[in-house]
């Protein structure tokens, strides 16, 4: 029954990005299951009972950017410890896609460009790409390697070459404007509403 409901909810959180830390955390526990894990996985369905109608809206908008929002939670998961990465990628201002990995971010808008000059669809302006971690930002802009650099899982050299063409441009952006805390680690009810909201998420069914 466990593993039948935390797949569900990972198929869910395609449209209801609000559960996905939540859900990506149990299911670390797929074969390891205690009943802690149980009543987080009663607690997302809890959550959901009481907001049918959130999702993803989408409007019309004549201002075509790309942008991507990634974070690095250093601190890792209480299970493993490794690092957590996650990104949002906006496309007019709507929110396009999610995933894990800063170069993954950059890849996803690499290929939407593609696919909107494909449909002859013209940007303004170049990409943007915002992390909330100054040394990432100060390796990707630094092409020399150092080897206390390598453990980090980033193609330098990939963020480089995108950087040096114009292509895209690479910002800080403060970690009370990272859009993507609620993919990483666990937040607040405050902090997490605050950004959902920013996120684009609401009543789709709402007249206003």
């Amino acid at each position: 029954m466990y593993q039948r409901l935390v797949w569900k909810l990972l198929c869910l959180a395609h449209t209801r990005p609000d559960i996905t830390y939540p859900v990506s955390v149990i299911n670390q526990f797929m074969h390891n299951l205690r009943d802690s894990h149980l009543q987080v996985a009663y607690g997302v369905l809890h959550y959901l009972k009481g907001s049918p109608k959130k999702g993803i809206l989408f409007k019309r908008n004549n201002i075509m950017a790309l942008e991507s929002y990634t974070n690095i939670d250093n601190v890792g998961t209480l299970v493993d410890k490794r690092s957590t990465f996650g990104y949002c990628t906006f496309l007019g201002g709507e929110f396009s896609n999610m995933e894990e990995a800063i170069t993954q971010g950059l890849s996803k808008l690499v290929w939407l460009k593609i696919i909107l000059n494909d449909l002859r669809i013209e940007l303004k302006g170049p990409m943007k790409l915002y992390c909330d971690n100054k040394s990432i930002i100060n390796i990707a802009h630094n092409s020399v390697e150092h080897d206390r650099t390598k453990h980090i899982e980033i193609d330098r050299h990939f963020i480089i070459e995108k950087l040096e063409k114009g292509l895209v441009c690479m910002s800080y952006v403060p970690s009370t404007q990272q859009l993507v805390d609620f993919l990483t680690k666990g937040l607040n009810n405050s902090t997490f509403h605050d950004l959902i909201i920013k996120l684009g998420m609401k009543d789709i069914y709402s007249s206003t």
